[in-house]
């Protein structure tokens, strides 16, 4: 199991369901992120978007430098509650958010030459009250490495960037960086290749620029990430241009860090074994069904599913909704399940919390941080019914 420190943790010590998230866990990934950040001079920054537990907000200021956000609402949270430096992206800017962001934001990144000159005047007169503010453009280095098409900013016919043929006849006063994001959950050998793409296309335009962010989707934290290599092409890339390299991970703060309980709740038979959960594919762990990939359990034997000489009894987990897809897998366990077990998914941190919904009016997982190392818990938020009411009307 990836969220390894989980091994022997007690999923009746905390309602279900519930997220709950190991604050050693986190720490030794943001360890890891600052390592990087001091031996290769770049700044790092949590992408909130995939992961936002802000009670950790003081944990991640100790060793990042600030945060990045996909809007105002994020841009609030890292100001708030994470302090450093606040960068944001959106792929497209109302007046308002400009107006909104321009207040508070270090990075303002636009995501079109179109945005840029809508609000330019607007955002260079906010510069002059505060002169950190800096504005950058999202490029598009047309250079896929992603292996799911939804989550590859670079497929045919994206919106995310702007393609080098777009940069002729403009100009970039006023602009004081670049920023691309093409990857996602992968090592350092797409980031070097994507560089190289970057490097061909707008090599020429990068002397100009006092910085230039990478993006996120690099697994930094995982064990087998070649981090010496990326160490070495940062301070290679800031050498070379001048300027200084950010980088946005966000399930590199948080990964192998937490898990999901859940709690069965019936199981009945239809062709084969099925199992229902308080917990649901579509409500809280969408990328099941978006991506798709298959979240691991504490016990079961997740690769097939299907019935094995230890694992011989196979079962269908799907949620409490009335969406027919809504299904995570089929798992193997070495027993038969019980109503009321707890089972325990692993690596749930990142991209899960961030992503639930209250659909059908179903419950959003609490919210637990357990310490591995003084094994001390603390339930920090339980939903109910003024949640769900709340976002409606």
């Amino acid at each position: 199991m990836r969220a390894a420190s989980f091994v022997n943790f007690d999923p009746q010590r905390v309602p279900s369901p519930c997220f709950v998230v190991d604050v050693a866990a986190v720490e030794h990934n943001l360890q890891q992120l600052a390592a990087v950040a001091e031996a290769s001079g770049a700044k790092v920054l949590a992408a909130l978007k995939a992961f936002s537990l802000w009670q950790l907000g003081p944990l991640t200021a100790r060793y990042l430098s600030g945060t990045c956000a996909s809007g105002v609402h994020e841009a609030r949270l890292g100001r708030e509650q994470y302090g450093g430096e606040c960068h944001v992206f959106s792929a497209a800017y109302s007046a308002v958010d400009i107006e909104q962001l321009a207040a508070f934001a270090d990075h303002i990144v636009l995501n079109s030459f179109s945005q840029w000159q809508r609000f330019r005047e607007t955002l260079l007169a906010a510069q002059q009250q505060r002169p950190q503010l800096q504005f950058g453009l999202r490029i598009n280095p047309q250079h896929s490495e992603g292996a799911a098409a939804i989550y590859d900013p670079c497929a045919p016919c994206s919106r995310l960037g702007i393609p080098f043929e777009q940069f002729a006849g403009q100009s970039l006063q006023g602009i004081s960086g670049l920023h691309f994001h093409t990857l996602c959950e992968q090592g350092f050998a797409p980031l070097q290749r994507t560089l190289a793409a970057v490097e061909a296309q707008f090599g020429e335009l990068l002397g100009q620029l006092s910085w230039v962010n990478f993006g996120g989707g690099h697994h930094i934290t995982q064990p087998d990430y070649d981090r010496a290599g990326l160490i070495a092409e940062i301070q290679r890339f800031s050498r070379q241009y001048g300027v200084q390299v950010y980088l946005e991970p966000g399930e590199a703060v948080a990964i192998n860090s937490g898990v999901l309980v859940a709690e069965v709740l019936d199981l009945t038979h239809n062709g084969r074994d099925l199992a229902i959960l308080d917990s649901s594919a579509t409500c809280h762990m969408p990328d099941t069904l978006e991506m798709p990939y298959r979240p691991d359990i504490y016990g079961a034997d997740s690769d097939s599913g299907e019935p094995s000489g230890d694992y011989p009894h196979s079962y269908r987990l799907g949620g409490m909704t009335c969406l027919a897809g809504d299904v995570i897998g089929d798992y193997a366990f070495a027993v038969p399940l019980q109503v009321g077990q707890r089972l325990m998914f692993d690596d749930m941190a990142h991209y899960t919390m961030v992503k639930t919904t209250t659909f059908n009016g179903i419950n959003l997982p609490a919210i637990a941080l357990w310490d591995s190392r003084s094994d001390q818990l603390q339930l920090v938020k339980q939903f109910g019914y003024a949640d769900f009411k709340e976002r409606l009307s």
